[in-house]
């Protein structure tokens, strides 16, 4: 089987951070997660070495072939108030042509929308770009509330810290649920935060010192029990309207729809890692019956718990674990 490439498209002064986490994510080899795990390349568009701000240099490659190019990682831009560099616009748009996902991370989004790759989508960038992008470019229909987006082949996100998130939902779509959950426990970031979530509100997670974070380990351990929020405020001692307020105020969802999902991610990593019968699933994962779990699998997931079974084996290779 061959390793998906990911290839990240640099330009000069392009801020570190943004560039480093696709390298954390997908440059890092995981054999013990996946294998193989990705082929990860960083190309420096122009031919004199590119300088990353601040002060790290990467030097010219010898080229890449974008035919092998399966995802390219367009990390922040230099400046939103300037044209984006024509050939790092020129490089976006034959990839999107050829076919290739493309992520942008933060303001990455202007240089794909340059190229016009986001005409007609629904984007996101960082919530203090978001008015920029849509002035610039009005055919964007930009969300500026969101985490990432995903749009067919074209995924965009917000600030930084929600490239995580990016990074981690395309390590979910090729690997599964149980390799992504995996890796963000070693990278201490949770494991799973949706597109939807809000920007402007949430920690990166909850501290060590909050009730939180406890509630929250305490919950993931119980999802075969019928938890209610009431439930949930008990385990915590406070009240369900404190704990609505923090939940929201964290992760931006209410406590039910968080267990929900969270029961979801739980039966996506059954699917993926053993053949248990969909009726174990659903009352190991709290659903009760099994028609509850294939009705809030099919909302959230979009296809039947054995679509997505059968789905996951074909597309990584993976025989289902007996």
């Amino acid at each position: 089987m061959r390793a998906h490439h990911v290839v990240m498209a640099v330009t000069a002064d392009m801020p570190v951070f943004e560039a480093a986490v696709p390298c954390q994510v997908f440059g890092v080899d995981r054999p013990h997660l996946a294998d193989p795990w990705y082929a990860f390349s960083v190309v420096p568009v122009g031919s004199a070495p590119v300088r990353l701000s601040p002060g790290f240099t990467v030097d010219p490659a010898d080229g890449f072939d974008l035919a092998t190019t399966d995802t390219l990682v367009v990390p922040a831009c230099t400046n939103v108030h300037d044209d984006p560099p024509g050939e790092l616009v020129d490089v976006v748009r034959e990839a999107y042509e050829r076919g290739c996902r493309i992520l942008s991370i933060c303001s990455g989004a202007f240089i794909l929308a340059a190229a016009g790759v986001l005409d007609g989508r629904r984007a996101t960038t960082h919530w203090l770009h978001a008015d920029e992008l849509s002035r610039r470019y009005p055919a964007v229909r930009v969300d500026p509330s969101v985490l990432y987006v995903e749009d067919a082949n074209v995924i965009t996100s917000a600030g930084t810290v929600a490239g995580i998130d990016a990074c981690l939902h395309l390590v979910r779509v090729d690997h599964g649920a149980a390799v992504a959950a995996e890796l963000a426990r070693r990278l201490v970031t949770p494991p799973h935060r949706e597109g939807g979530q809000a920007q402007y509100h949430r920690p990166a997670a909850p501290t060590s010192g909050d009730w939180l974070a406890p509630l929250l380990d305490w919950a993931d351990e119980h999802l075969h029990l019928p938890l209610s929020t009431a439930d949930l405020a008990a385990r915590a001692n406070v009240s369900t309207r404190t704990l609505e307020r923090r939940f929201a105020e964290v992760l931006g969802l209410s406590p039910l729809r968080w267990l929900l999902r969270q029961r979801v991610r739980r039966a996506q990593q059954f699917l993926e890692t053993s053949d248990r019968s969909i009726s174990w699933i659903a009352t190991t994962c709290g659903f009760g019956a099994a028609a509850n779990l294939r009705a809030h699998f099919a909302r959230i997931v979009g296809m039947s718990p054995s679509a997505y079974r059968r789905g996951f084996h074909e597309r990584t290779g993976e025989p289902i674990a007996s």
